[in-house]
C-alpha cells in the first residue's frame, strides 16, 4: 500500500476503537506500536483495514536517540506489526528514552551536536535495514533544551534525512511546545525543514501551566497549531495529517468536527501555496 496519499486521520485507541471505525472521513489511522501483538491484532483494526484504512504503527520506545545501538527485538517487533497491519509505512520519535536499563519514562530531546547526529545517523541506518517498510521520524515536545547544542532541530533533521534517507513525521504541536518552552520560532523551523520529506504531520492539543506548555494529546488543539498546520501546507502539502488524542475524549461529533479542521487548514495552506 502506498504512503504518497493518506489524507486525514486520527490516532486509534482501545477505548475510542468503534469511534475511529464509524466517524466519516477518516482516511488512515494510526497505532501505539507497543500495544499490538502481531498475531492477535485487535477487531477493530482488522474492520478498518478490511475497508482499506492504512494503518501505521507508531512507536514510543525504540529509542534512536540515545547512544545504544537499537534493540532488535524492538525493531522486529516493529517489523512484525507492519507486516500484520499491511502498514505503507512505521513511525517512531527521534528521542532519548533509555540509558541500559534506566527508563527516562519521558520522550527526551537529543543533544543536537555533530557527535549525536554521528551516532544516530547510525541508529537509523539499522533500524532501516530491519523494517520492510519506510521509517518516519517524529519531532518531539521539549521541556528543556541541552546546552553546546550545534545544529538547530532543522538542520538536524535535514541532515539525518540527508544522510539515511529516513522520512519525516512533523508535529506541529510539537513545533509549537518548543517554540513557547524554548522560545524556538515554530514557522522559522517550517522554512527550514525538508518538507518535501515529510511522510505526514501530526496535530494535537494540550494544556498551559503559567509559562509551560504540556503536549498531553487531552485537548482541542489550539488555533496557534491549526495555523501552523496551513503554514506547513501553504510551503509543501504532506501526504496527510493526523489527530492524536490519547484521554479525556469529546463526543464523536467534536472529534469529527476536528477533523473538518485540519481538513480546512490543509486547505487554506493548499491556496496560499
Amino acid at each position: 500500500m502506498a504512503a504518497d496519499r493518506l489524507g486525514v486521520g486520527i490516532g486509534w485507541r482501545s477505548e475510542i476503537d468503534l469511534t475511529v471505525e464509524h466517524l466519516p472521513g477518516v482516511e488512515f489511522t494510526e497505532v501505539i506500536a507497543e500495544t499490538v501483538h502481531p498475531a492477535r491484532v485487535p477487531e477493530s483494526l482488522r474492520v478498518l483495514r478490511e475497508r482499506g484504512v492504512p494503518v501505521i504503527p507508531h512507536g514510543v520506545a525504540l529509542g534512536l536517540g540515545g547512544a545504544e545501538r537499537p534493540d532488535r527485538a524492538r525493531l522486529d517487533h516493529l517489523a512484525a506489526a507492519a507486516q500484520a497491519l499491511g502498514s505503507p509505512l512505521v513511525s517512531e520519535h527521534l528521542a532519548y528514552v533509555r540509558s541500559g536499563d534506566l527508563e527516562a519514562g519521558h520522550l527526551l530531546p537529543v543533544p543536537r551536536t555533530r557527535d549525536a547526529l554521528t551516532v544516530i545517523v547510525e541508529n537509523v541506518r539499522i533500524a532501516l535495514d530491519c523494517l520492510p517498510v519506510p521509517l518516519a521520524l517524529e519531532n518531539v515536545a521539549a521541556l528543556f533544551g541541552w546546552p553546546g547544542d550545534e545544529l538547530t532541530e532543522a538542520q538536524f533533521l535535514g541532515e539525518l534525512v540527508e544522510r539515511t534517507g529516513v522520512k519525516l513525521l512533523i508535529d506541529v504541536a510539537n513545533l509549537y511546545t518548543n517554540q513557547v518552552n524554548l522560545g524556538l520560532d515554530a514557522v522559522k523551523a517550517l522554512d527550514a525543514l525538508p518538507l518535501e520529506h515529510v511522510a505526514y504531520v501530526h496535530v494535537a492539543g494540550g494544556h498551559g501551566h503559567g509559562d509551560v506548555w504540556h503536549d498531553t494529546h487531552t485537548a482541542s488543539p489550539p488555533e496557534e497549531v491549526i495555523d501552523l498546520l496551513a503554514e506547513l501546507c501553504a510551503r509543501h502539502r504532506p501526504p496527510g495529517a493526523l489527530l492524536e488524542w490519547d484521554a479525556d475524549y469529546p463526543s464523536d461529533a467534536d472529534l469529527s468536527a476536528e477533523l473538518d479542521r485540519i481538513r480546512a487548514a490543509m486547505d487554506r495552506g493548499r491556496f496560499r501555496a
